[in-house]
């Protein structure tokens, strides 16, 4: 398994933007899909995005498409998350994962982050 270690996060105005980051450690980074998924307060975990290993296609869930970005940077075994416009809605613990497929299930992720909060006040 791969470790996790997130950063970013935090309070912000609606259409404010934020930074999440995930280093990776203990594995092939470059070779691994990635993924953010969210979870708000009594809601399921939820798909944001993902990104495949060597070719870096992403994908993203409807509702973030267009103001978030996620990328990587295989040198420094971190992916990213840029959330610009954000809304109240956007409003969630959000957990980078490591997986083999860069699919929106979280069964296709083998390891997790702690997740990090992200709040968008209105």
């Amino acid at each position: 398994q791969v470790q996790l270690v997130q950063s970013g996060g935090g309070l912000v105005q609606a259409g404010g933007s934020l930074r999440l980051s995930c280093v990776a450690s203990g594995g092939t980074f470059k070779i691994r899909a990635m993924g953010w998924f969210r979870q708000a307060p009594g809601k399921e975990r939820e798909f944001v995005a993902s990104i495949s290993g060597n070719s870096g296609a992403a994908f993203y869930q409807g509702s973030v498409k267009g103001r978030f970005t996620i990328s990587r940077d295989n040198a420094k075994n971190t992916v990213y998350l840029e959330m610009n416009s954000l809304k109240p809605e956007d409003t969630a613990v959000y957990y980078c994962a490591a997986g083999w497929l860069a699919t929106m299930s979280a069964t296709d992720f083998d390891s997790w982050g702690r997740g990090t909060q992200v709040t968008v006040s209105s």
